[in-house]
């Protein structure tokens, strides 16, 4: 017996399996790669774990086999190959020639069959064979020399003789026998109806096999099941003609020919690449980072500012001021080799700052003192622009895409970062420029990058005794919780385990089961919430989610965040995150405060202004994303209602519902409103009966009848349909783009969220340009008049700022005028205001 082994994938059965079991993993261009990833995972799992040297990769060709010949029927009831798996198939061999290992299929066989041949001829030459496959069909091979590998069961499992036996109850060469009386309905194998494994194992295991038991059936003590024997003798035969498979095709079978060779790295990387694997592109040897035409300054001429006259422009990258380095005129330098006056040099605004996350480097350098002015060119935004579908914006990743360097993100030091920086933004401009985003970058982008930067270092102040009041009486409402969910449920268990809640709900309380997870039956919210009409134990549940979740989230974890040099939480907003243009916000996430709950909207009472003689002031666009459909559509009825100054749902309910405004109840009103933000939202019947708690028929009557009265809402929503599916992209009203390439896909519910994607970043997406242009105006504007007001927050259509006492009647009015006329629409746009100690107990101001 040889010392090799041969591992034989059943390639196509796994192309299948990864295809249905990973779902929604696409490119950012709308390549589906779902297929490849679970393919490539199960082939790594086979290199790495089982340090395969000799490996084959077996396909099928087509459905045209000889069973098919035998039986028209063989298959025949499986769909075809969905065309999102086709398109995969060729990148998935591809990917395995890359990794140097050989591919095998013929014409008239299926995978199964080659397989077999495989195994056949290389006990033949002593070589031990493991196949790689979760089908059972494949267990027919196993004998002293071969065993069947199912990576999925059970972590996995390996089938040899004793394995095999151990499950079925016989040996692995009469597997097709229990097959021909069982039949496969994966492979539309017939048998015997109403044989099931249990009676076929039992028969063949104590006939001895199948061919003993048809010659002797009148041994067969059921009745029942002897006639249906007898009575099916030809079709038993052919099942077990079928269920046998072929050892004998026309494969050459050479050892040292199914060798893996070195794996092709480019081919890899290239691969990789293209199809965003950026996890697998670091596992990746690492490509040499050398960077270009660039050369570390000594001490002796590490005086940047010696040169700064001449200076245009300046590449920086670091993680920290501490490790900060500069590029500038071809050479690198780090802050421990530059001369004294460096600070004058990061604040000239005249000279060039590019960067990758520059916001980073301006407030690392503000906490040590020192300013950084003329942020120019941020190439982590300027990728961002460019696809802001992308997963992510580190510079390893952007310098894949652009440079093919930086195989490995933990392999890039700063010096080879600010090389990449160099190198990157020439690219990265070009192509904002050919696709018209240069003005969007140039004039909002960037200067935001500065306002982003200047948030972050005000940071919020806290009253702590609001959050201690708020702890305090959150902490008596849970355990008054806990106790009735205990009485109601007769027992005591952990609330927060999904396994011992589903045990009390479904298995001792007998509530219905209404959707099931990969675990077991859901108790996800929308279940509790369907459950909490028919019993009070999931109303409670919820209730004690939503006050756990505020307390963990927001009431225990903000005064942890307060910074001790400030006193002070610093938030960060986001620029590279949300596909539609709008800034994210974190640690804290401030845009995620809950506002609908009383106890949630009083965890802004603990925002307060900064000092006694300051005010917390809140600035809020008044339907801005209606106005903004308004402006797009050009809708006659939207707009005139918006210049008359109208209620616009009261408006709107007067249009839906066929009478005066004066006659609209506050039901009417509550309609119409859940329809006007629906339509912005891509609303459907469904989503709107399920939203107003109505027959679906009757929510169509009422977006039927919105449509009817605003007609040029339809129109814009169709064409913008039609447009996106010809140019794959949408934009917003100052060229902003978001590619959604999956509107032309071929499964209806992956096309129609597409569409209603299509429809609303134009509308979010403007409405977002419109608050950032207002954020840079303000801010240029605080800076020019040297105001002690400063920008705290930004929640999506608000700003909030903090305004001294001295300055909020000048200050109110130049935020509103700046935030009402940042770019002309073709409806006035208005702005609601409100003053406060905090920011939730504010009045308004008229």
């Amino acid at each position: 017996m040889s010392d090799k082994r041969l591992y034989l994938i059943d390639a196509t059965a796994f192309c299948y399996r990864a295809f249905y079991a990973i779902s929604g993993l696409s490119t950012s261009f709308g390549q589906p790669t779902n297929a490849v990833y679970g393919f490539l995972n199960i082939l790594n799992k086979i290199l790495k774990e089982k340090k395969a040297e000799y490996v084959v990769a077996c396909f099928d060709v087509s459905r045209d086999t000889f069973r098919a010949k035998k039986f028209a029927e063989y298959k025949i009831h499986r769909q075809p190959m969905p065309d999102e798996l086709g398109s995969q198939i060729p990148i998935i061999k591809q990917l395995i020639t890359a990794y140097g290992i050989k591919i095998l299929e013929k014409e008239g066989y299926e995978a199964d069959d080659i397989i077999a041949t495989l195994a056949n001829k290389a006990k033949q030459d002593g070589i031990e064979v493991t196949i790689v496959s979760s089908d059972k069909d494949m267990l027919q091979l196993v004998d002293e020399n071969t065993v069947v590998f199912n990576p999925y069961k059970e972590g996995g499992v390996t089938y040899d003789s004793a394995k095999v036996l151990e499950r079925f109850g016989v040996s692995a060469q009469l597997i097709p026998d229990i097959i021909a009386l069982m039949g496969d309905d994966a492979d539309n194998i017939p048998g015997v109806h109403g044989i099931g494994e249990k009676t076929a194992v039992a028969l063949i295991k104590n006939s001895g096999g199948l061919k003993e038991l048809l010659i002797s059936l009148d041994k067969v003590k059921q009745e029942k099941t002897r006639k249906a024997l007898s009575d099916n003798i030809d079709i038993i035969k052919l099942s077990n003609e079928l269920a046998i498979l072929d050892k004998q095709v026309d494969v050459g079978f050479d050892l040292n020919d199914l060798k893996i060779s070195e794996p092709d790295h480019d081919e890899l990387f290239r691969l990789f690449k293209h199809l965003e694997f950026r996890k697998l592109l670091k596992d990746l040897p690492v490509k040499e980072n050398v960077p270009e035409e660039i050369v570390v300054a000594d001490q002796k001429d590490g005086d940047l500012e010696g040169s700064s006259g001449k200076i245009k422009e300046l590449f920086l990258h670091g993680e920290s001021a501490d490790d900060l380095v500069f590029c500038a005129d071809g050479k690198i330098f780090r802050l421990d080799n530059l001369g004294d006056n460096i600070k004058h040099l990061l604040a000239d605004r005249g000279i060039k700052k590019i960067g990758h996350d520059l916001k980073k480097a301006i407030v690392f350098l503000a906490q040590k003192g020192i300013i950084l002015e003329g942020a120019y060119f941020d190439t982590m935004v300027a990728t961002y622009l460019i696809n802001p579908s992308r997963g992510g914006y580190d510079l390893a990743d952007v310098a894949l895409e652009y440079l093919d360097k930086g195989s490995s993100a933990g392999n890039i030091d700063n010096q080879q970062a600010v090389s990449f920086i160099a190198q990157l933004k020439s690219k990265l401009k070009k192509e904002l420029v050919d696709k018209k985003l240069i003005g969007l970058f140039s004039d909002v982008e960037m200067p935001l990058v500065e306002v982003l930067a200047d948030m972050e270092l005000n940071g919020i102040k806290l009253d702590l005794h609001v959050l201690k009041t708020l702890g305090m009486e959150l902490e008596k409402r849970l355990i008054k919780l806990i106790e009735d969910i205990y009485n109601l449920s007769g027992t005591q268990f952990n609330i927060n385990s999904p396994k011992q809640l589903r045990e009390i709900l479904f298995e001792k309380l007998k509530l219905p089961v209404v959707k099931r997870s990969k675990t077991g039956p859901s108790t996800d919210e929308e279940v509790l919430r369907k459950l909490a009409t028919t019993h009070n134990l999931p109303a409670l549940l919820l209730e004690y989610r939503q006050l756990m979740k505020l307390k963990t989230t927001y009431v225990d974890a903000l005064p942890e965040l307060i910074d001790p040099n400030t006193g002070r939480i610093h938030a960060s907003f986001n620029q590279a995150v949300t596909e539609t243009g709008r800034l994210s916000s974190s640690n804290p996430n401030l845009q995620n405060l809950p506002v609908k709950t009383d106890i949630g909207s009083r965890i802004r009472q603990a925002i307060v202004a900064t000092g006694p003689d300051s005010f917390i002031l809140s600035c809020d666009y008044s339907q801005i994303e209606l106005r903004v459909l308004a402006h797009i559509s050009k809708d006659d009825n939207l707009i005139s209602a918006f210049k008359q100054d109208k209620d616009i749902h009261k408006a709107t309910a007067a249009l839906i519902f066929g009478t005066n405004e004066l006659g609209v109840t506050d039901e009417m009103r509550e309609v119409a409103k859940r329809v006007n933000f629906g339509i912005v939202y891509g609303l459907t019947s469904y989503g709107l009966s399920k939203d107003l708690n109505i027959p679906v028929d009757k929510a169509q009557i009422f977006i039927d009848s919105y449509f009817a009265r605003y007609p040029k809402v339809q129109e814009y929503i169709r064409e913008q349909i039609k447009n996106t599916e010809k140019d794959g992209f949408v934009t917003t009203i100052l060229g902003r783009r978001r590619y959604i390439p999956e509107i032309n896909n071929k499964n209806q519910g992956i096309r129609q969220f597409a569409q209603r994607q299509a429809v609303n970043t134009p509308i979010q997406g403007s409405a977002s340009d419109l608050i950032k242009l207002a954020m840079i105006k303000i801010y240029n504007e605080i800076k020019q008049k040297k105001l002690k007001s400063r920008m705290l927050i930004q929640v999506h259509d608000e700003l909030v700022f903090d305004v001294p006492r001295e300055e909020l009647a000048d200050f109110s009015g130049l935020a509103k005028d700046r935030m009402e006329n940042v770019l002309p629409l073709d409806v006035p746009i208005k702005v609601s205001m409100k003053k406060g100690r905090n920011w939730l107990e504010a009045e308004e101001i008229r």
